[in-house]
């Protein structure tokens, strides 16, 4: 099969807010999370240093706040934010809640190959 479709609310919630998506859509490149926020929610503090793994947080319900390393990044419905793998974020939920869909990816060599691939490594899901 070509594709692979899962509802997010069928998937099992992990801590009180992310449903991980990668496992059950098949996911071998990129590791795929839907957030329901709920109000005055905030995630752990993290990074990506330890996998190299670049993220990107696109908003789709609410506003919400993302903060990268030491700076506030307020958000709206619509925006994409890209976070560099060393870089400590979290989200930070307002008085309402909000959706986020979170995509990583590991990093990828794009040397030089002789069948034109990306060398993927790194990635836990």
């Amino acid at each position: 099969m070509s594709y692979r479709k899962v509802n997010y609310e069928e998937v099992e919630q992990v801590s009180d807010a992310m449903h991980l998506l990668s496992e059950p859509l098949g996911c071998r490149q990129v590791g795929v999370t839907f957030s329901r926020c709920p109000p005055n929610w905030n995630s752990k503090p993290h990074d990506h240093t330890g996998d190299d793994h670049e993220e990107v947080y696109v908003l789709v319900r609410g506003t919400a706040e993302v903060r990268v390393d030491d700076e506030s990044v307020p958000v709206e419905e619509g925006d994409a934010v890209w976070i560099a793998p060393e870089a400590e974020r979290q989200i930070r939920n307002g008085d309402e809640e909000s959706a986020f869909v979170l995509i990583s990816a590991p990093e990828f060599d794009s040397g030089e190959a002789d069948d034109d691939t990306w060398s993927l490594t790194g990635f836990q899901g």
